[in-house]
């Protein structure tokens, strides 16, 4: 289960995932979401950075290139602290399992790879839900930076570190960046008891994993009212948007 940060336990179940960019953990957390819909749980999602709370700010201070490490590292809480207060607790007081794309260890590996003090950090996010499951999809920073470079033509001021001024040259900077940020994940890992993945296996590979780790913990989560069209598709490890659609359209007709 999940736990309040006064070790108060919630009935929901508390999946997150964290990792370097390029780690393919969000592909991961996906496949996931659709097993555990097709399987019947109630399931639901929260993002890093997606608060509309600040969304307007973050992106304004990016584009205009005036975020500090601290602003940084303070807007990233407040992001947080509004989606865990409005989306992740409610979703776990009435038993249903979340799903979060990046977590409060994100901001304990990248505000301090900017210069943050850790002790400072971990404060700020001392109200965080314990969750139940933490993985950690750990991928070379060689890899990393080949698929990043692969999936969009140049790499980002701020995801690449460009703000501390570590080179000129962005892929560079990313490299100096992301390997800081890997060495705090390897420290968090014993410190918080995050599930490694090995990130290189194949994509199959990795979701037999997640599953294998997940499932122990489901017993006793929300499901979703039995629908027979589900039971079939989830024999067949059918899942999807589309299938989704089309179980709305059965219910109606």
């Amino acid at each position: 289960m999940a736990t309040l940060a006064d070790g108060t336990p919630l009935p929901g179940k508390l999946f997150i995932v964290e990792g370097i960019d390029g780690s393919g953990k969000s592909t991961q957390l996906d496949l996931l979401r659709k097993w555990l819909i097709a399987t019947g749980y109630c399931v639901a999602f929260s993002e890093w950075n997606s608060s509309p709370l600040v969304r307007d700010t973050t992106k304004r201070g990016k584009k205009k290139k005036l975020l500090t490490p601290t602003t940084f590292s303070l807007l990233h809480a407040v992001d947080f602290a509004h989606r865990l207060q409005q989306q992740m607790i409610p979703a776990l007081r009435a038993g249903a399992i979340v799903l979060a794309d990046r977590y409060a260890y994100t901001a304990f590996v990248r505000d301090v790879a900017r210069g943050v003090d850790p002790a400072w950090v971990r404060e700020v996010y001392a109200f965080a839900v314990v969750p139940t499951v933490a993985l950690y999809f750990r991928v070379p920073l060689d890899e990393s930076l080949r698929r990043i470079v692969t999936g969009r033509p140049k790499v980002k001021f701020y995801e690449a570190g460009l703000d501390l001024g570590l080179s000129d040259d962005p892929y560079e900077s990313y490299r100096i960046f992301q390997a800081r940020i890997l060495r705090e994940y390897d420290r968090l890992v014993d410190e918080f008891g995050l599930h490694v993945i090995d990130a290189t296996l194949p994509i199959v590979d990795q979701q037999e994993i997640v599953r294998a780790v997940v499932e122990p913990h489901l017993e006793g989560a929300l499901r979703a009212e039995h629908n027979p069209w589900r039971s079939v598709l989830s024999t067949e490890h059918l899942s999807g948007h589309y299938l989704d659609s089309l179980l709305q359209q059965v219910a109606r007709s």
